[in-house]
């Protein structure tokens, strides 16, 4: 059992480790649309307490990136943001249950996921710079903690640290958030035109990223950190049940990530109990604090430090092929467009490849 779930310090700056990438989407996309933030929060929170239960490891759980990047450009409304986690849960329960996922793992090479985790890596980082340039002196300064405790020996709970100093300076400048309490969810069915728009908009851009990045990535990082085993249709069903259950409810559509499971490992998580305390931290922000303001006190620059580590975590495992050059084109692709186009062009280009490999062989046969 301890071996499954611990509750220390490690364990408690793990949780708060992918927070970097967590909280600006979401309070970006509740600003935007008017979907409310504490029942975003109250379902996240939830789904890491459920994922902490049953995978016994430290699973992120993070919003869906590419819906919530056209959510937050304007795009999506909050209904259509509702069907496209509708036809994502759906999606990815119907693969997941029918063992889609193992047909379509066979034809994705290695490198490509590994390709797509250079993706992240360089998205991590370009978005890391972006904070620390506008919060230089707390970036520089939470870059030198980590560091400290990284080069010490002792336990590296450099994002408590951190994220504390961080809550401590915002809370001097703007003063302690208000209590905001929690909304409590209400069923909301998409019209037939929101659902058309939520699928097209939301879903189709999100499909590749969810399998390449929050399946195949996210089970190869799982053994590369832990050595066990986390069989992808366990990961896509888990995220098929978050999206059909809060989605109609107004939550925000859901999945896991390689990228959230690099922060929580490098900052501490090893068991299920980092997702609960993390699960555990969202549900107080949900019933209290859910309000827009709750970003402003934390600085971009803690953030942009945590996310400057999460993304050296990250390149570690993209490196482990021995295929290099085709992993650095698709990183490079996937971050210079996204990583959908970048997974689906060097798919196309692996199975041209594979086409033309064949037809000379017959040739020479």
């Amino acid at each position: 059992m301890e071996k499954d779930f611990r509750f220390n310090l490690e364990e408690t700056a793990g949780a708060i480790g992918d927070y970097g990438t967590l909280l600006p989407i979401i309070v970006g996309a509740a600003v935007v649309t008017d979907i409310s933030l504490s029942t975003i929060l109250f379902f996240f929170g939830l789904s890491y307490i459920a994922t902490g239960i049953y995978y016994r490891l430290p699973i992120p759980v993070e919003p869906m990136k590419a819906i919530g990047a056209i959510a937050i450009s304007g795009a999506l409304t909050a209904n259509e943001i509702a069907g496209a986690g509708i036809f994502m849960g759906i999606i990815l329960l119907v693969v997941g249950w029918s063992d889609g996922i193992e047909y379509i793992k066979r034809y994705i090479p290695r490198w490509l996921i590994r390709g797509i985790q250079f993706g992240l890596t360089l998205i991590l980082l370009e978005t890391a710079l972006f904070f620390l340039v506008d919060d230089w002196r707390i970036g520089i300064l939470s870059v030198a903690i980590i560091f400290a405790f990284y080069f010490t020996d002792v336990t590296d709970i450099s994002s408590l640290v951190v994220f504390g100093l961080g809550l401590v300076i915002g809370i001097y400048y703007y003063g302690f958030p208000p209590v905001s309490y929690l909304t409590i969810p209400e069923l909301t069915l998409p019209g037939l035109s929101e659902l058309g728009t939520g699928f097209w908009s939301g879903t189709l851009p999100q499909l590749p990223l969810t399998l390449g990045n929050a399946v195949l990535a996210t089970s190869l990082l799982i053994t590369d950190l832990f050595e066990r085993r986390v069989e992808e249709k366990k990961l896509v069903k888990s995220m098929g049940l978050m999206c059909i259950i809060s989605s109609p409810l107004g939550g925000f559509p859901m999945c896991h990530g390689a990228g959230g499971l690099a922060a929580q490992y490098r900052f501490g998580a090893r068991t299920g109990g980092s997702n609960i305390i993390s699960g555990v931290i969202l549900l107080i922000i949900a019933f209290f604090f859910a309000s827009p303001d709750i970003i402003e006190i934390i600085p971009y620059g803690v953030l942009g430090a945590m996310l400057v580590f999460t993304a050296l975590q990250m390149f570690r495992s993209a490196v482990k092929t021995e295929k290099k050059t085709m992993m650095f084109l698709t990183g490079i692709l996937s971050y210079l467009t996204n990583i959908a186009v970048g997974f689906i062009v060097m798919f196309l280009l692996h199975l041209a490849i594979k086409m033309f490999s064949s037809d000379i062989q017959n040739f020479q046969g």
